[in-house]
């Protein structure tokens, strides 16, 4: 079994997951991290340089690989939701949550980041709404939900380990 982590970003699929993995003594795995890894490039690098197609080909590929794998934490990136195959596959190796915050706290926790390129073209607050908007009914429907906007680092992890028996 895994746990799989969605959510929009700077909901904290990374800094949870990472302490998640500790508690259960299981391997974590940020996707952003192994492709930035992989590729030898950074994620606003890759869509600069090779677009937001070839970067989800990259994801996808990677998703096939980690749903064979046993006892990890993974955190997806944020727009992995949008391939319904993506969902599929890590539905089908663990227990999937949707990690979520309010807007605003988004905002709050990204706002300082220049390594998120779809934030990078245009107005960054309107840019943010738009995606989560659009990618919203993509995360409810996955079942198991909790909101990160007022838990601490600690209580998140405490409560996602109750919630995954």
């Amino acid at each position: 079994m895994n746990i799989i982590l969605f959510g929009f970003m700077g909901t904290g699929k990374t800094s949870i997951g990472k302490r998640l993995a500790e508690r259960l003594g299981w391997t974590f795995a940020d996707m952003d991290e192994l492709i930035e890894q992989r590729e030898g490039k950074s994620i606003a690098d890759l869509f600069a340089q090779k677009g937001e197609p070839y970067f989800r080909k990259l994801e996808k590929t990677l998703v096939a690989e980690l749903a064979l794998g046993e006892h990890q934490v993974i955190s997806t990136g944020g727009g992995v939701v949008l391939d319904p195959e993506n969902i599929r596959r890590l539905q089908a190796c663990g227990r999937c949550v949707c990690l979520r915050a309010d807007e605003d706290t988004i905002l709050k926790r990204v706002q300082e980041n220049t390594q998120r390129p779809l934030l990078e073209q245009g107005e960054k607050s309107a840019r943010l709404r738009a995606l989560l908007h659009q990618r919203q009914p993509l995360y409810d429907a996955i079942p198991l939900q909790l909101d990160t906007t007022t838990h601490s680092l600690e209580d998140a992890v405490q409560i996602l380990a109750e919630m995954i028996p």
